[in-house]
């Protein structure tokens, strides 16, 4: 049976702590309930605390632990350790937490392909600030990706992919992740088909793999360049046009040279993929909202040829505009 150990501390959310133990105490029992089976147990959960203390949760709760993380015979070596979200203001909870952090950073995983350490959503502030996450790839809630980047240059950060696996690291994205990553990792340490069983039991959408479609444009605005971010104004108002990098150049004052450097450097972005990232933020903007056909927001969005569009929109959000309303459309 595999050890799971949720990490608490104060300003978690609640959500992610009792969710994910949900998941693993019940993989292979609800399904067996449903259908009359003995229920076959997969995991043990412990939630862990320093010195084992009650952590009072973002929302008010306050969860009694199973134990305490620096408690020296508390982790065995083969324990899957996961760290929650934290809910309360980031740099205030890792100030709260430097003996967690050192704890996290002292420990040893292996590279032999068993993960054994995992965070949800922006609890990979945890595991990159103890420096688990120098040099892997990782993902964190797409609202905090700008400034987990300007934090921690040295991770390889993909805030699109709602799930990561580096070697024995893995992380899920935004606040609900959870559920996608306590899925992923039922199948890896108990099997697919009891995965499958636990998703179908818990009405869980399995095929999820990115948070593209929960993103916001605005995140690319967290720099201070000046220019940039004039530049970023006027796109605002004229995105539907036909726009040139050397008409962009020029409203920034700037070369094309410049503008370019410049303009990955503050965003993150090229000036051309930003101005499509743009169009493509005003037409899910339109497709929620309005019953307009996907061939007029195609059109009002500075796009003629739908099919080019559609394609893009699909590699942007993982959904083609058609399905994209079907699922967030007012």
């Amino acid at each position: 049976m595999q050890t799971v150990s949720v990490i608490g501390f104060d300003g978690a959310l609640a959500s992610a702590v009792t969710g994910i133990i949900d998941l693993f105490r019940l993989a292979g029992v609800t399904w067996a309930r449903i259908y009359d089976d003995e229920p076959h147990y997969y995991f043990k959960t412990r939630l862990l605390t320093e010195n084992g203390k009650p952590c009072k949760c973002i929302n008010g709760l306050t969860l009694l632990s199973d134990g305490a993380w620096n408690d020296p015979s508390s982790i065995i070596g083969n324990d899957l350790v996961i760290i929650p979200t934290i809910g309360a203001p980031i740099e205030t909870v890792l100030a709260d937490n430097p003996a967690l952090i050192a704890w996290l950073g002292q420990a040893r995983h292996s590279d032999a392909g068993t993960v054994s350490v995992a965070s949800n959503c922006t609890g990979a502030f945890f595991l990159a600030e103890a420096g688990l996450l120098d040099g892997r790839e990782a993902t964190t809630h797409w609202g905090f990706s700008q400034k987990f980047r300007e934090r921690y240059p040295g991770v390889r950060l993909d805030p699109e992919r709602l799930v990561t696996v580096d070697g024995p690291v893995a992380c899920a994205g935004g606040g609900m992740a959870w559920w996608d990553l306590g899925v992923y990792l039922v199948e890896r340490f108990a099997g697919a088909q009891v995965a499958r069983e636990l998703a179908k039991a818990f009405v869980i959408d399995a095929g999820r793999t990115s948070q593209a479609p929960y993103g916001a444009l605005q995140a690319r605005r967290y720099h201070s360049d000046g220019a940039i971010l004039e530049l970023q104004d006027w796109l605002d108002g004229h995105f539907h046009q036909v726009i040139t990098m050397q008409e962009m150049a020029n409203r920034a004052g700037l070369t094309e040279r410049s503008l370019m450097r410049r303009f990955k450097a503050a965003t993150g972005e090229t000036p051309v993929s930003y101005l499509q990232i743009l169009r493509i933020e005003n037409a899910r903007e339109l497709l929620e909202s309005s019953r307009e056909t996907v061939e007029g927001v195609v059109q009002r969005v500075g796009y003629e040829d739908v099919s080019s569009f559609s394609r893009l929109f699909r590699k942007h959000t993982g959904l083609a505009p058609g399905a994209y309303r079907a699922r967030f459309g007012r």
